[in-house]
């Protein structure tokens, strides 16, 4: 059957276990986050040394795994198998009919040893849905699909990952995050438990938190650019421009596009609103009134035609990373070339 991850850790929780689960998806962290737990918590320490096998899928098949699968443990109520990188298994979804590895993954799967918590890790990718063995582990094992978070959902993620653990940060912190590091929820735990271990007890996690501890710059970084570009102050745009120069390694070049196409994205959905007012602005950036001003003054300054025309400059500065155009143009002239001609209106030509 199908489950949410938070519904199959309330049941591991409960030392509810099942005979199959197959993990799949395009979201690995919660992939790893209910595999961790099943081998980390389903066995004691005593018993994970004759019970718990963790195979990899291009190492080993399907038969192989069957056959840690059938075994009944020892001294114990159960054993764990444990397929990661499952989705390098070969012929996983072949016919049964006409592959014999897949026939008896098909029989097993219609009653599977009930002693054995077999756990499959199909990461980054899902079962074709039409074929049959998508269709049985609907019915005969618990079956998780994941999806990655889109940007917008990225901030009320990291909101309600801190409240499970009993954290709270400022509006800006939590954007900060979003926007510096993305949809890659493993990295974002990782950094946010890089913050807490600097925590004082009852520590709100503002913005000077986050600058201090995930490696970004007070006064030179990719937000303090994106205000510079947004209030059009060629001085301090330069300034930084000339630090990210000065540590390439710090400021590479494909994340700040990253981020300047996200701002810009938005700026032109905003430019399409029925009404832009500071309020349907606001409301349009999930209620986040915060960061309504500063767009505001973003939509003042780039009008719709000159915004099209960035992303068009943002798209180019893409591909001169990539060495497609521009020659051999260093990251830190590529991103000073970008900026220049952000700021300083470029004519359109029709």
């Amino acid at each position: 059957m199908a489950l949410t991850a938070d519904d199959i850790l309330k049941q591991l929780k409960n030392r509810e276990f099942a005979p199959v689960y197959f993990l799949q998806g395009e979201e690995p962290y919660y992939i790893d986050l209910i595999s961790d737990y099943i081998e980390q918590h389903a066995l004691n320490d005593m018993e994970k040394g004759f019970n718990q096998v963790v195979m990899y899928g291009k190492d080993t098949d399907i038969s192989n795994v069957l056959l840690q699968a059938k075994r009944f443990p020892m001294m114990s109520d159960r054993q764990v198998v444990i397929v990661k990188e499952a989705q390098n298994l070969q012929n996983l979804e072949a016919d049964p009919e006409k592959d014999a590895a897949a026939k008896l993954l098909d029989a097993y799967l219609a009653n599977p040893l009930p002693s054995t918590i077999l756990v499959f890790c199909h990461k980054h990718k899902v079962l074709d849905g039409r074929k049959r063995l998508s269709k049985v582990l609907n019915k005969q094992a618990v079956l998780l699909t994941t999806k990655k978070l889109y940007d917008n959902q990225v901030p009320a993620w990291i909101t309600n990952y801190l409240k499970t653990k009993n954290l709270q940060a400022t509006p800006h912190a939590v954007m900060m995050l979003a926007e510096y590091i993305g949809a890659d929820l493993s990295r974002l735990t990782n950094e946010i438990e890089k913050l807490t271990i600097n925590l004082k007890t009852g520590q709100t996690i503002d913005e000077g938190v986050v600058q201090e501890n995930i490696g970004i710059s007070k006064e030179f970084n990719i937000f303090e650019l994106q205000t510079a570009i947004i209030k059009q102050d060629v001085l301090k745009a330069n300034r930084i421009l000339n630090y990210f120069a000065s540590n390439p390694k710090d400021n590479p070049l494909i994340p700040n596009l990253v981020l300047l196409f996200s701002f810009f994205s938005k700026l032109l959905t905003l430019h399409m609103l029925p009404q832009v007012n500071e309020q349907a602005v606001a409301k349009s950036l999930g209620n986040r009134s915060f960061l309504a001003k500063e767009y505001m003054l973003a939509l003042r300054n780039y009008p719709y035609r000159r915004v099209l025309q960035i992303i068009g400059f943002l798209r180019k500065a893409d591909l001169q990373s990539k060495g497609v155009e521009g020659g051999n143009l260093s990251e830190d002239a590529i991103l000073k070339e970008l900026v220049f001609k952000i700021i300083h209106p470029v004519p359109v030509i029709r």
